[in-house]
């Protein structure tokens, strides 16, 4: 489960770090102007945001799979 939640905050903290980095550089250093910083920005967000949401796809498909192995709970009105 930690190699999971490690890779929930890689997946998001590397596009937004990413993308806002490379919109600075090519503001700072190539001189393209102050709009790259913003596209970086919108751009590293969805990237975060679709890291995200397919972590938790992942993860909630682990839980139900887990339930699934599970025996059924006892019902104190079905004996045997």
């Amino acid at each position: 489960m930690l190699v999971w939640l490690t890779q929930l905050g890689i997946s998001v903290a590397v596009p937004l770090v990413g993308f806002l980095w490379l919109g600075v550089w090519l503001c700072n250093d190539l001189g393209w102007g102050k709009w790259t910083i913003a596209a970086g920005l919108i751009l590293g967000l969805s990237g975060a945001v679709s890291g995200l949401r397919s972590s938790l796809q992942i993860l909630g498909r682990m839980s139900r799979d887990k339930k699934e192995d599970l025996p059924p709970p006892v019902a104190f009105n079905e004996h045997e």
